[in-house]
């Protein structure tokens, strides 16, 4: 049995979940998720708490197995809690400012980067921190995990001089440099 799959994922007071066929619905006070999952995996939710079970033990339902639950798991803390990721902005001149739903960088190109932000995601950006900071928000992990990765995308970090995008607490090994004459 897997060990993911196997532990129950608690549902919060203010968190509504309905599931329809193999369709499940998950509502709460930060927005709403729905995902269809493999109809191979069976929920039961009982006592405030969400169990997903598998019908044999072959390798493609073990697998099944503790993702079901584990896609679950970040739709129910979404909903309640949110997620965020934050990004440091590293170079001089580097900058970014919120305008509404949109991002402008200022990343060293001829021409400003404007970024636009889909529906469910917020920014916050931190001017008085060094590196300059943005925080990333939305009750949907995968999203907010792929508008970072689309936002590092536009200047990632320099191999050289560590310059450009990178998420917070992101260690890079930095290459040296030309040795000079002797």
């Amino acid at each position: 049995m897997s060990r993911i799959g196997r532990r129950p994922v608690e549902i919060p007071n203010n968190v509504d979940v309905k599931v329809e066929g193999t369709l499940i619905r998950v509502k709460g006070p930060k927005g709403e998720l729905s995902w269809d999952f493999p109809s191979s995996m069976s929920l039961n939710i009982e006592n405030q708490s969400i169990l997903v079970s598998r019908p044999d033990d072959t390798k493609q339902k073990k697998a099944l197995h503790g993702l079901t639950r584990s896609l679950i798991a970040n739709m129910v803390k979404g909903v309640s809690e949110g997620f965020r990721k934050e990004l440091e902005i590293v170079g001089v001149g580097y900058k970014v400012d919120s305008k509404g739903d949109k991002l402008v960088f200022s990343l060293g190109y001829s021409h400003p980067v404007e970024f636009a932000l889909p529906e469910g995601v917020t920014a916050e950006v931190d001017h008085k921190a060094r590196p300059m900071k943005v925080t990333l928000m939305s009750h949907d992990k995968q999203l907010v995990g792929q508008v970072a990765a689309n936002i590092r995308a536009l200047r990632p970090p320099d191999s050289y001089k560590g310059k450009g995008i990178r998420y917070a607490g992101e260690r890079l090994k930095l290459k040296p440099g030309k040795a000079g004459k002797k």
